[in-house]
């Protein structure tokens, strides 16, 4: 408790100012009354601490600052041992100065007096550091004043007085004769000035500050030095709050944790609640029994009691920490000690909350904030596209970047994004590869400050004088993220170019159907050509929202253009590979051939009389024939008519549920089916769309497995099946067509698992 001593005197002055010193019984019963309501004050702040649960807040503490705090009580002790065993009496206390140094080295008689103690401590730490019997530490000190009486009494026979005069035993004066319960008799409530104890309320809510910093602080630190992680700190204050209101009722001084004196219980072996009821009940005898007896104690076992632990603390501060903690953390240890070695405790508790806070933005500045970077070709949506689309997305895939980023951007860490945009929009990269659309992942971000929040305006107005649309997925309007660039306009309904999405594959899919619908809507020949490629309907490609207006139109001004020049190459790219297929080739003898066969199979269903040029030849052919060989024409996919039957479907319909059994794989017409797959992770979401020109159900109808997704249409749609029946009428009545048709199958299902797998690694990565 030597910590509240100046408060205590701070609390006589204001006292003697309202009183004067010409009424000692007022000062004294007043003062009695102010350290029973300091008590009371204490005791109500560590009750409603406690009560409130507020106890936990010292989880957020980092534990190297308990550390350095560990350290900072060590030295304390060491200057203490060193003013005891040095009998200094000066008003300042132990000062690290010329003067101090002076007065310890002043004789030998003086530096005995506190290096025999300093001794007996460092050969204790060395017994116990070999052996560690809990009997070992009180024993030692049980045994230090009997040889010290024994070679002064009985060897050098020096008497007692002397002993007390050069400092080797405690001499309390008069004190030795007063009686336990005099304190008691000061008490007096008509001498007591109300008028000085209002006087001292401002000084008594410093102490209950200063108070209620230990047991948050001591309690893990303790918890620390002695093993103990289930430490619960509320009910530590709890206990403090009631011990401290009883101290107040008794009139006794406010009372908390000691870290020392409690560290000292544990490693003689206390810790149990016999021990403490030991402990207590010794206490009690030695109240009983007055100060008299502290006038037989040699200093020296006091003194060397203090050096142990303040040895101990700063050993475990400074020596123990050497490769568990790094450079900044044991930095942070070292001042935490030194500032409060030269100033105050609560100072270098201070000083080492900024540093650490400090330190903490500077680690965390130099983190990766950007935790990977795609462009589209690589990182793909779920959607099933037809080839012709997918291969003009491959290639223009690579004007979308897609930035993942990590962890919490604040002011430290948003200027490495920023500087990555501004580089990636720089001249020279421009020309290399130039951006349409920039994707911002915040799926693994915790959260956003406001000057990171801010960045993003900077950034977004640099990206639309590009003509880059900006892209937020992984974030929703209600978090804490969403919240933040709400607050600072960054949202889709604040008058900004922005798109934002709840995933990354909503994102990715809005990417490319923007291509396409760009690509579709221009007046570029090359555009038409490839908007108009063979498909079942209307003979184009279809798409989602086909008819919505596009994020871009190209025309036929593209030569200055990186942008629309890579784009121009993109769809050459997709139109080069488009297999040429002339239906007028088809031989003529061929057709009422494959219809009259078709017409005599029994178990052939409404296909039956279909002309085979019509549905579902065209869909098989834009379907499947990239996946053929070269040599295969309209002809060899003619044979295939007859086998598959066609399934209108209306828009919400379900297909199939997780867990059926598969009835077919379905061939798209129009519309388009939607897949759920479901994951133990209820915060995993994938979805799959399948658009015209594209199959369902392929992998667990090939592999006769449950079917383990949910399929329904989204839109109102026309398929075709190829049921398990007409599969094995196939195999048997054109064993050559199933074979091809089945190595054609295992690829369309090989490339749809390819771009399923592309999503799976962006998004996991």
């Amino acid at each position: 408790m030597i910590e509240v001593v100046p408060f205590y005197h701070l609390l006589v002055k204001t006292i003697f100012a309202e009183v004067g010193d010409d009424n000692p019984e007022a000062v004294i019963s007043t003062t009695v009354v102010a350290y029973a309501l300091s008590s009371i004050f204490i005791g109500l702040a560590f009750l409603l601490l406690g009560w409130l649960r507020l106890g936990k807040l010292i989880e957020f503490f980092p534990r190297h600052i308990l550390v350095g705090c560990i350290g900072g009580v060590g030295v304390f002790l060491i200057e203490t041992g060193l003013e005891v065993s040095g009998r200094l009496q000066a008003e300042d206390g132990f000062q690290w100065n010329i003067k101090t140094l002076r007065y310890f080295l002043q004789s030998w008689h003086m530096v005995a007096l506190w290096l025999l103690p300093f001794t007996f401590a460092v050969l204790l730490r060395f017994i116990t550091h070999q052996f560690h019997h809990p009997l070992i530490f009180p024993t030692y000190f049980m045994f230090i004043p009997i040889v010290f009486y024994i070679i002064t009494a009985g060897i050098l026979r020096i008497d007692l007085a002397k002993l007390r005069a050069d400092g080797w035993v405690f001499d309390i004066g008069r004190a030795a004769e007063a009686p336990f319960y005099r304190f008691y008799t000061y008490i007096d409530f008509r001498q007591t000035s109300f008028k000085a104890l209002v006087a001292t309320i401002p000084t008594q809510l410093a102490l209950t500050f200063f108070g209620i910093l230990h047991v948050p602080l001591n309690v893990p630190a303790l918890g620390i030095s002695v093993g103990e992680d289930n430490v619960d700190t509320d009910r530590e204050l709890i206990g403090h709050g009631i011990s401290n209101l009883a101290a107040g009722v008794f009139f006794s001084g406010p009372n908390y944790i000691t870290y020392v004196n409690s560290l000292l219980f544990y490693r003689v072996g206390g810790g149990s609640r016999l021990s403490g009821l030991m402990l207590a009940a010794g206490t009690i005898v030695i109240l009983m029994a007055g100060p008299a007896s502290i006038g037989y104690l040699p200093v020296m076992i006091v003194g060397a009691l203090i050096f142990v632990l303040g040895i101990d603390l700063v050993k475990e501060a400074l020596w123990d920490t050497i490769g568990r903690v790094n450079h900044w953390e044991y930095f942070t240890i070292c001042i935490i000690i030194i500032v409060m070695t030269l100033w105050d405790f609560v100072v270098g508790i201070l000083a080492g909350i900024i540093l650490a806070c400090l330190f903490f933005v500077v680690q965390n500045s130099r983190r990766k904030t950007v935790r990977a970077i795609f462009d589209g070709s690589i990182a793909r949506s779920t959607v099933r596209r037809h080839p012709t689309q997918r291969r003009f997305l491959d290639v223009v895939g690579t004007q979308t970047q897609i930035l993942k980023l990590q962890g919490f951007l604040f002011f430290g860490t948003i200027n490495g994004v920023e500087q990555l945009i501004r580089r990636a929009l720089d001249i020279s990269a421009w020309h290399q590869h130039p951006m349409r659309f920039l994707i911002v992942d915040f799926s693994l971000v915790s959260g956003v400050d406001f000057s990171a929040a801010e960045a993003f305006t900077r950034i977004q107005r640099l990206l639309d004088a590009k003509g880059v649309v900006l892209i937020f997925c992984g974030v929703t309007p209600e978090s804490d993220i969403g919240i933040a660039l709400r607050s600072v306009g960054m949202w889709a309904d604040q008058g900004v170019r922005l798109e934002v999405f709840a995933h990354l594959n909503s994102a990715l899919e809005w990417t490319e159907n923007e291509y396409i619908r760009g690509m579709y809507t221009s007046s570029l020949a090359i555009g038409k050509t490839l908007g108009h490629a063979y498909l079942a309907t209307a003979g184009a490609l279809s798409m989602p929202g086909q008819q919505r207006e596009p994020a871009f139109v190209l025309d036929e001004q593209f030569e200055n253009s990186p942008r629309q020049q890579h784009i121009h190459e993109a769809a050459r790219t997709a139109m080069n590979h488009l297999p040429s297929i002339d239906m007028v080739s088809l031989p003529p003898e061929s057709v009422p051939h494959l219809a009259a066969e078709a017409q005599v199979q029994p178990a052939q269903k409404s296909g039956a009389q279909r002309d085979p040029t019509k549905q579902p030849l065209l869909l098989l052919l834009a379907t499947f024939r990239e996946y053929a060989e070269p040599e295969l024409d309209a002809t060899y996919f003619a044979h295939l008519v007859g086998y598959f039957e066609r399934v209108p479907l209306p828009q919400g319909q379900t297909l199939w549920q997780a867990g059926d059994e598969p009835d077919g794989l379905y061939v798209i017409e129009s519309g388009i089916l939607k897949a759920k797959y479901d994951f133990v992770q209820e915060n995993f979401d994938l979805s799959e769309s399948m658009l015209a020109g594209t199959i369902a159900g392929e992998l667990t109808f090939l592999s006769k497995q449950k079917r383990n997704t949910v399929v329904h249409a989204e839109t109102e749609c026309v398929l075709w099946r190829l049921d398990g029946e007409s599969l094995s009428r196939l195999e048997k009545e054109q064993p050559d067509v199933f074979s091809t048709f089945f190595k054609i199958l295992l690829r369309v299902t090989g490339d749809e698992q390819h771009s399923l797998m592309s999503y799976l690694v962006s998004r996991l990565t």
